[in-house]
């Protein structure tokens, strides 16, 4: 398992005179304790397309240093950003490389740049001698490795200021208020390699020609302005969703498979919606893919939600109510059903399959397939479309609540769900071009969707409810906390089917509607 650290810093311009002021003075800093100087050669990796760079991922094999090795690092927010480690070796480890699937793909990794560092290092440390974070005068070499070397090297010093493990952020607010008061300004570029390609990159490669990259993103002063425009801005988005949460998903972080998941429904939704803007013809294929993916992600997903809904209404039973071993069966029976999935959702990230997907977005991204509909104004072509969802839905919620109670209303409600989260997205799409009347829209979709989600959540916990009391009784045990559970989702569902026709009321209020034709 490849080593994580969380690395918090801020970077600053110097120059090779340029000394670190007396940061003493810094509220909690005892000392400024010298710790000698590294000589640092790292050698950085990328596509000859420099598809990390586009994302502000970069990746190195370093030697000198305690962590000398491979690095990977992924941003976080601004001066923050994960950086995985692995032990030094000539060529990129499998591990690594597996977390960079999504952006190149078949492209093969190769040297682009190589830094040489003399790092003074510096700690800061507290009356205690904790460390409070590392101070270093960074003097650098960049040569350029790959491509047009008619720029091969740029020189220059910065000041580099990491916090602590655990540290407080705030801490390096202080710091940078001492260097500020010193004449010490943040750094332009966000790290070495941003800057080393910059000050190395050929005449005519300099960046700001607002041309779209390889993902199909565009420049700042490519504004948005027909309906086309908003759409694929909007599609873009969720692409670029689908493929930065790749890495995320194979280390296995907190919501990534629900995250990922969710970006692939947005895409499909956006395909059927906006269906007289986007041809068809390739957005249907494609989206026949998304949805074998978004099925494959829910196997996980849709087990951990049905875990948390019984755990915890488990929990909430007094303990008397409790009877036999409930907690036991419950793991047994959730660790049986997730037996190989995390192993089966990485091998998923692998397929030839997915990663065809992902070309396949790609090149829709870079090449919409965009109808004479899209030349529209957007004020006319994005309500027209939001509001045939809300049709669909207005059928299906009616539809459902003429249903008899029972498993006929259930299926009903469960459609109802779709239609509500499919009219929730359309309108979170057009939200850039038609402000709070789509805001105002979604929230009400989204009430509706959630009322339906529960009820569905309701629906499936009592089927996974009455095995569980098959189960127990077979073995001998107390079905009796099963039946209770199952009686409380029943009347949870109960509830959800008395709220919905207010919840609905609200949500096809007309004004809504008219807002969104201005």
């Amino acid at each position: 398992m490849a080593d994580t650290k969380r690395e918090i810093e801020r970077k600053y311009e110097a120059t090779a005179a340029t000394r670190l002021p007396d940061l003493t003075r810094v509220p909690g800093v005892d000392a400024v304790v010298p710790r000698g100087v590294t000589e640092l050669d790292a050698v950085y990796y990328d596509t000859a397309g420099l598809r990390l760079a586009a994302d502000s991922l970069t990746l190195r094999r370093r030697t000198g240093g305690a962590d000398e090795g491979w690095h990977l690092k992924f941003p976080v927010a601004s001066g923050i950003r994960d950086e995985i480690h692995e032990p030094l070796s000539d060529t990129v480890p499998h591990a690594l490389a597996a977390l960079l699937r999504s952006r190149v793909r078949d492209a093969p990794l190769a040297p682009v740049v190589r830094l040489l560092s003399s790092r003074d290092v510096y700690h800061l440390t507290a009356a205690d001698g904790a460390l409070l974070a590392e101070a270093s005068v960074d003097t650098v070499l960049a040569e350029r490795l790959a491509g047009d070397t008619s720029a091969a090297t740029a020189a220059w010093t910065e000041i580099e200021v990491e916090l602590a493990d655990g540290g407080d952020p705030a801490f390096l607010d202080a710091v940078e208020r001492r260097l500020d008061e010193a004449g010490v300004r943040p750094a332009r570029s966000a790290s070495k390699l941003a800057r080393a390609l910059a000050e190395t990159a050929p005449e005519g490669g300099r960046k700001g020609s607002g041309r779209k990259d390889s993902t199909g993103k565009r420049g700042k002063e490519e504004a948005a302005a027909t309906a086309g425009d908003h759409v694929m801005a909007y599609v873009r988005d969720q692409i670029h969703t689908v493929v930065a949460l790749d890495p995320a998903v194979r280390r296995d972080l907190p919501d990534s498979v629900h995250a990922m998941r969710v970006a692939t429904r947005r895409l499909r939704s956006a395909f059927k919606t906006y269906r007289r803007i986007l041809d068809r013809s390739v957005t249907d294929p494609v989206g026949e893919e998304l949805k074998w993916l978004a099925a494959e992600l829910g196997v996980d997903r849709d087990q951990e939600v049905l875990d948390q809904r019984l755990g915890s209404r488990t929990d909430a039973l007094p303990a008397t109510l409790v009877l036999g071993p409930v907690r036991g069966r419950l793991q047994a029976w959730s660790a049986a059903r997730r037996t190989g999935s995390r192993a089966r959702t990485v091998a998923l990230l692998d397929q030839d399959r997915y990663l065809a997907l992902l070309d396949a977005l790609d090149a829709l991204s870079v090449d919409p397939p965009l109808r004479p509909a899209a030349r529209r104004a957007p004020g006319r072509a994005l309500p027209r479309a939001v509001l045939k969802d809300y049709d669909r839905l207005a059928r299906r919620v009616e539809h459902a609540l003429a249903r008899p109670q029972g498993p006929e209303r259930d299926a009903a409600m469960h459609e109802a769900r779709k239609a509500a989260k499919r009219a929730r997205y359309a309108a979170d799409a057009a939200r850039p071009a038609l402000g709070p009347p789509a805001k105002r829209f979604a929230k009400r979709m989204k009430a509706v969707q959630s009322l339906l989600g529960d009820h569905q959540d309701s629906v499936v916990a009592r089927e996974a409810l009455r095995t569980l009391a098959v189960q127990s009784h077979a073995a001998g045990e107390s079905a009796f906390t099963w039946g209770l559970l199952y009686g409380r989702e029943e009347a949870a569902a109960e509830a959800r089917e008395r709220e919905l026709p207010q919840v609905w009321d609200r949500a096809r209020a007309p004004e809504l509607r008219a807002d969104l034709k201005g």
